[in-house]
């Protein structure tokens, strides 16, 4: 793979840009602003990630001496500046958004962004708890701005109500995931000298805040479909991610094993992926889609 492909990690930055998608098909618009909303997520993420590295390189040269920069196949500097353009290309293509649907909104939501990303990087990271606070927020982030950037253009309150839900949801399970992958690695980061949550108060204090996180999300579930926002579809289809929610939250008790955090881990991803289709489904007049058929 190209390093300068590689250094972005475009798996991550695809997911990021697939929440925007999500969004467009909740709020059934397809025009030019959100395709390039999904551009400015995408090449943002990529930005952070690549920063991420630059920061990181220290490290990366005992523990991952095939990244870009520590195998030298590009250099620190061309690294950090990179970057940079592509944190302006984001903050640009923002600023044209902004342009088409007639508001300065988007990029007041990418511009702090951006900066988020960067302070992530060189200072918030290597912060207990706030580094996890900081991704999760940034994960909102990508169902907010879309959600904005379609309130802006289609006048709809709805949406961006919608949005800010779908980015409280993501924000609080995968702060809750965070905090259960630190619980997983803790041997590991403890032999890098890490000073993860976990590492510094053990391992009750952050399955409690984990346990309160999964519980208040499941709370949020049926939310969209009390208010009638979503068809009862969605309700169908969330009964799945509800049940491994609770089940997850049940199995991480108070002093769980790594294995079980591992495990934690893996179901939490899988049901927020569960939720997100019932959030698309849930969107959807079914009655018209088969009568459509």
């Amino acid at each position: 793979m190209n390093a300068y492909l590689e250094i972005i990690r475009p798996g991550n930055a695809v997911m990021a840009a697939i929440a925007v998608i999500l969004m467009a098909f909740v709020g059934h618009y397809y025009a030019l602003p959100i395709i390039i909303c999904a551009l400015i997520v995408f090449v943002c993420t990529g930005a952070g990630n690549t920063i991420n590295d630059v920061f990181d390189v220290k490290i990366d040269e005992i523990n991952k001496p095939n990244r870009p920069i520590p195998s030298g196949r590009i250099s620190l500097e061309n690294a950090r500046n990179y970057a940079y353009v592509l944190f302006g290309i984001g903050v640009v293509l923002s600023l044209i958004d902004s342009y088409l649907v007639n508001s300065i909104w988007p990029s007041v939501i990418v511009i702090p962004a951006v900066i988020i990303m960067y302070l992530y990087a060189r200072n918030f990271k290597a912060m207990p708890l706030v580094g996890n606070i900081t991704v999760a927020t940034l994960t909102g982030f990508c169902f907010v701005i879309a959600g904005v950037v379609i309130a802006c253009a289609t006048s709809s309150l709805k949406i961006l109500f919608i949005s800010i839900y779908l980015g409280l949801f993501a924000l609080f399970m995968t702060l809750a995931r965070e905090i259960v992958k630190d619980m997983e690695d803790i041997e590991g980061d403890k032999k890098e000298g890490a000073r993860t949550f976990p590492i510094l108060y053990g391992k009750k204090i952050p399955s409690i805040i984990s346990i309160i996180l999964i519980v208040v999300t499941t709370l949020m579930c049926p939310i969209l479909y009390i208010l009638k926002i979503f068809n009862v579809w969605y309700m169908v289809i969330m009964i799945v991610p509800i049940i491994i929610f609770l089940y997850s939250a049940y199995t991480l008790k108070l002093n769980p094993s790594e294995e079980i955090c591992a495990k934690v881990s893996k179901n939490l991803k899988i049901a927020m992926l569960i939720s997100f289709v019932a959030f698309v489904v849930g969107s959807f007049n079914i009655a018209n889609i088969f009568n459509f058929l």
